[in-house]
């Protein structure tokens, strides 16, 4: 399902002396099936708009809407408990909201909670534990005997067993060391390929934007100032620095490879793309 956001403001604490703008008059669509990276400098906006794709917050003007269903600032909170299930929420640090005995109630607590019988729930945590790559025996074990990534993962599996149809995450990765980080991004980019699954991601990894979305927002100050394919978007290099973002690392040896000699166009964003142009010059010059 397309989400669309048409002419969306946000105030916060509005009609109040500490009312301020959270977002300005954004109009985008996030594609169903797509991986879409949202990136911008601290409190550009990423995280007020996150919580619009399932409607924790309602737009104070225009309207988004999700699949079928259109929410506009007078919506009743009621008619917003399906929308729940469809759009999949992980928050920084998601392990923190781990609470139950076991591992298997912790991941069917949400399914339960929306009907779902109690043996068909603990059904589905067994699924989900394998789909995040954990071993069938921690499904009797406290979550907090867990590692810190397996706590993660678990936490990540819970939001799946509501079966939704987009996984909102936001700075999924904060906190791991790099390995767990390419293990963590690594796991998503299955679950895109795999489950068909709709990935809307904040970060501030420009790496992971390159190596994984098809399309960027950029925010800055509650507006949408760009967007793109990553292609499109890493081309400005000057406009994002000026705007506080960086480039991928593959980005930034290119362009120190262009200042000795070498030529890129365009600029490579992951490392196949570097060698794919690096290695004929490198080629051509040892046979001179």
């Amino acid at each position: 399902m397309d989400i669309t956001f048409d002419h969306v403001s946000f105030t916060y604490q509005a009609g109040t002396p500490f009312a301020g703008d959270g977002l300005k008059d954004v109009t985008t669509t996030i594609r169903d099936h797509s991986y879409t990276a949202i990136i911008g400098h601290t409190g550009s906006g990423k995280s007020t708009l996150l919580q619009h794709l399932n409607a924790l917050l309602k737009p104070t003007q225009g309207t988004v809407t999700i699949g079928d269903l259109t929410i506009t600032p007078e919506t009743n909170n009621k008619h917003l408990r399906p929308l729940r299930q469809k759009v999949g929420m992980v928050f920084q640090f998601a392990e923190n909201q781990l609470f139950e005995q076991t591992v298997a109630k912790d991941i069917a607590f949400g399914p339960k909670n929306f009907g779902v019988p109690e043996a068909e729930a603990l059904a589905l945590a067994e699924r989900m534990v394998q789909l995040v790559g954990l071993p069938e025996e921690v499904l009797a074990q406290s979550p907090f005997d867990l590692s810190g990534g397996q706590m993660r993962r678990v936490a990540i599996a819970g939001v799946l067993a509501m079966q939704p149809e987009v996984l909102v995450l936001d700075e999924p990765t904060a906190g791991l060391d790099p390995a767990g980080r390419a293990e963590m991004m690594t796991m998503f980019a299955e679950l895109h390929r795999t489950q068909g699954l709709t990935i809307v991601l904040v970060t501030h990894q420009m790496d992971d934007v390159a190596d994984y979305a098809d399309s960027v927002l950029v925010m800055d100050r509650g507006q949408l100032v760009r967007q793109g394919t990553p292609r499109e978007v890493f081309a400005e290099t000057e406009w994002l620095r000026a705007h506080s973002l960086g480039l991928p690392k593959t980005a930034v040896m290119a362009e120190q490879l262009a200042a000795r000699g070498f030529q890129f166009d365009p600029l490579p964003l992951t490392a196949d793309q570097l060698a794919d142009q690096l290695l004929p010059q490198i080629g051509g010059a040892a046979h001179e």
